[in-house]
């Protein structure tokens, strides 16, 4: 399975995307897709609309995952980020993924362990758990929510199977 995970942003929106076989993990790439300052907002929005669609177009993945929107003590900037993370729930539906949401806690957790680590400690969990992912900031926390969701859907994949099984008595 290829997961692409996105933590979005107006400036600038990351993108990570790995492979997963059962237990393993592997990078695949990362970066981040900008919208330029000064450009109206609706024109800014296209910028990520286009630029995350050429990731999936580029990269394949089958399923995505996007982190949720914390409100933040400026409104606007929190209806902003609100605009953006639409953009990258949008766009990979529209491709026809699977678009999980996970919070900020949850991501950290996942792959810290932790839910109040910074962004230094997901940073090196990230080059940790994914070798040669050396990616910046809003890449790298990318990365992490694609982590999550593989270990989230592989849970939720073996749960399923042992449910499956228990109903079947134990027999296929």
């Amino acid at each position: 399975m290829r997961v692409l995970g996105l933590d979005p942003g107006l400036r600038r929106t990351g993108w990570g995307v790995i492979d997963v076989r059962g237990n393993h993990l592997s990078h695949v790439a990362a970066g981040c897709v900008t919208s330029t300052l000064g450009r109206s907002l609706a024109e800014r929005l296209v910028e990520l609309h286009d630029g995350i669609m050429a990731v999936i177009v580029h990269w394949q993945p089958d399923e995505a995952a996007v982190e949720e929107t914390f409100v933040n003590k400026n409104p606007e900037s929190t209806l902003k980020l609100g605009l953006a993370r639409s953009v990258a729930l949008l766009v990979p539906a529209k491709a026809g993924l699977t678009v999980a949401e996970y919070t900020n806690n949850q991501v950290k957790k996942a792959v810290v362990g932790a839910g109040r680590a910074d962004k230094n400690q997901v940073a090196v969990m990230m080059a940790h758990i994914l070798p040669g992912s050396s990616a910046v900031a809003d890449a790298a926390d990318a990365l992490a929510i694609a982590v999550c969701h593989a270990h989230v859907a592989g849970t939720n994949r073996a749960w399923a199977a042992g449910a499956a099984k228990a109903a079947w008595g134990g027999r296929r």
